[in-house]
């Protein structure tokens, strides 16, 4: 099902909506989208704030972007909320995010269910603090049946980490003697990953201007278009996400081919 002209036209009323909707064509909206949230830090360094300040503003950024993927019909959106070597950032910080994940939860669920946001969650939910799963697990659970977007929260993930996973399933198949090792190809991969059933991202975006990847979602990105802006994250606004959208729709995807 494609947007509706109509809704994207008031829900992208502001400059410079109007000239980005000209370029869109509601027809090959990405069906997932992944999205590196990068510059809180610098965001709320320059305006002399602490750290977990600029993760509140993300978290408003956060809205933002899930109102504007739901309003231009994508399938899934994927945010890199905490990587998994995130735990090496200053222990007060650590802890405000841990607190923020559980409010923002607890304040957006509504919001979430009247969109019809399904929420999942891809990493190691184990080794958050026990009231920070639980309150993902929840939400999990109580958006299972929406049907509208597929809201995927990248939380303590790495992308090698990952892909250790897979080897490690696999392994213990062959060993096992339920996996042939010479029937091994990307499927088996593939198939084994953390949400196999997720399609791979058409679109990759990276905010604050870095050039880099991040151990996110290095499997699935292998053909992944990719467009950064110098936009820190808490200013990524509905504009950003369609200027993104309208820039991949440019492009000329060939999957290696000619």
């Amino acid at each position: 099902m494609a947007p509706s002209p109509d809704s994207c036209a008031r829900f992208f009323q502001g400059a410079p909506g109007p000239e980005l909707l000209a370029r869109l064509d509601v027809e090959r909206v990405p069906r997932h989208v992944a999205v590196i949230m990068d510059g809180n830090g610098r965001w709320a360094a320059a305006r002399n704030l602490p750290r977990v300040a600029g993760h509140r503003a993300g978290a408003k950024a956060v809205r933002e972007l899930i109102a504007a993927a739901v309003e231009l019909d994508m399938d899934f959106l994927t945010i890199y909320s905490f990587s998994s070597e995130n735990w090496s950032r200053p222990a007060d910080e650590v802890s405000g995010i841990m607190r923020l994940f559980i409010e923002v939860l607890e304040r957006e669920l509504s919001n979430l269910e009247a969109m019809g946001v399904r929420v999942l969650v891809t990493g190691d939910l184990d080794a958050l603090p026990a009231d920070t799963a639980e309150a993902f697990r929840s939400t999990v659970e109580r958006t299972a049946d929406n049907t509208s977007l597929t809201l995927i929260v990248a939380l303590n993930y790495g992308g090698r980490a990952e892909i250790a996973h897979a080897a490690r399933i696999i392994a213990s198949e062959v060993a096992a003697g339920e996996l042939d090792p010479e029937a091994i190809g990307e499927e088996t991969v593939a198939s084994r990953l953390y949400l196999p059933d997720v399609p791979d991202p058409d679109l990759l975006v990276r905010t604050s201007g870095e050039m880099r990847v991040s151990n996110f979602l290095l499997w699935q990105i292998a053909y992944s278009e990719i467009w950064v802006t110098d936009t820190l994250w808490p200013d990524f606004d509905r504009y950003e996400l369609l200027r993104a959208v309208a820039d991949y729709q440019a492009r000329d995807r060939r999957f290696g081919g000619r």
